[in-house]
């Protein structure tokens, strides 16, 4: 039919930075080429249809003026974008919209991110709205947050809205409207390749843990006076009472001083250090943190033990994926060697894969 526009939209890895949006500090995603395909129309009335080829769901159907409560499941992605760009003050008709995802369940790749900012750049550029990028990331944020009921941050919006091939999204949170900057990549020019490990793993921003650890950032930031955690000086676990609140404040400064790390090491090409980097960010994840799982560990472990310059969890946790800067050469030594550490707990095998960063969202 020749009225359907198509949409390619990119799942995301975050290299470093985790838990630092909602925190204010600097965060650094790449897009990937691993994509969310959405197909839309308009219609003549205020309906908006959708279907999604993953399994078990169907056609959900909802008008233009859905409200919070009305839509839930994996539509309620969906509905809430419709009513966070009608909260934008945006007047839009219906539309049919199909959704084909290239992305694994469960991977912590940010299928979230790039369903909500896919609808929404659809219906923007199918009613000529004029929304810019930002204000788009902005929109599907609020979906997430106002309407599904997950906490998120701005990171993941950006980086499938703002990527760019073999560029890395240094993004400054704090900045009002945030801003990105591309950083140049090059691992694959010295022979290096990012491999992503999904876990399978349960993987829900949702559930109440991520909501717990962005809650407990919150107040140790208020305990220390600050809008921001990112902000607290080098002494704030000193002056924090809470042991747990002491913990996730080291996390957030040190994974702050990591994203500048990394960044000096993307630019110096000192592959071995960013590793390292990697590696350092998973076990304060682990131990500060707490987000972390046994599936995110193994992975963790096992390509380490195989060769990988550094591993780390990437995403909000709780299960999800874990990233691996890889020598080619032994990318089949990873993947068996985390391949059988899964069989020998009677784990499913995890899904194994290299990505290349990518642009951002596009119409076709």
């Amino acid at each position: 039919m020749t009225d359907v526009r198509q949409w390619i939209v990119p799942g995301r890895v975050n290299l470093i930075g985790e838990h630092l949006d909602y925190n204010g500090g600097p965060v650094l995603p790449m897009a990937i080429d691993r994509t969310l395909t959405i197909k839309v129309r308009r219609r003549d009335d205020d309906t908006v249809n959708v279907w999604t080829d993953r399994p078990g769901s169907s056609k959900s159907s909802f008008p233009v003026t859905v409200q919070p409560g009305d839509v839930g499941d994996w539509a309620s992605y969906a509905a809430g974008t419709v009513w966070s760009l009608g909260q934008s003050g945006h007047t839009f008709g219906g539309a049919d919209i199909v959704i084909e995802s290239g992305l694994p369940s469960n991977s912590g790749l940010s299928s979230s991110a790039a369903l909500t900012c896919g609808i929404a750049a659809a219906i923007d550029e199918l009613f000529a709205l004029g929304i810019g990028r930002t204000d788009i990331a902005l929109i599907a944020q609020r979906a997430e947050s106002g309407y599904v009921g997950a906490p998120v941050g701005i990171m993941d919006q950006l980086a499938v809205l703002y990527g760019e091939a073999d560029h890395a999204i240094l993004i400054d949170t704090q900045a009002a409207p945030p801003t990105t900057t591309p950083v140049p990549l090059g691992w694959e020019d010295a022979g290096l390749v990012l491999l992503v490990i999904a876990t399978g793993a349960h993987h829900s921003l949702a559930d109440g843990e991520y909501a717990a650890r962005r809650d407990e950032c919150e107040r140790a930031a208020a305990e220390l006076g600050l809008d921001h955690l990112a902000d607290a000086g080098l002494d704030a676990t000193v002056n924090l009472t809470d042991e747990v609140f002491k913990a996730r404040t080291r996390h957030v400064l040190t994974e702050t001083a990591r994203v500048r790390g990394a960044v000096s090491a993307l630019n110096r090409g000192a592959w071995p250090q960013l590793g390292q980097i990697f590696t350092a960010s998973h076990e304060s994840l682990r131990d500060d943190f707490e987000v972390s799982c046994p599936e995110l560990d193994v992975a963790v472990e096992a390509a380490l033990e195989a060769g990988a310059l550094g591993a780390r969890m990437t995403g909000g946790g709780f299960g999800g994926s874990v990233i691996a800067l890889v020598p080619l050469d032994k990318v089949a030594a990873v993947r068996e060697r985390v391949d059988a550490r899964y069989e020998a707990r009677s784990w499913k095998a995890p899904e194994t894969f290299v990505v290349h960063a990518a642009g951002g969202a596009r119409l076709v």
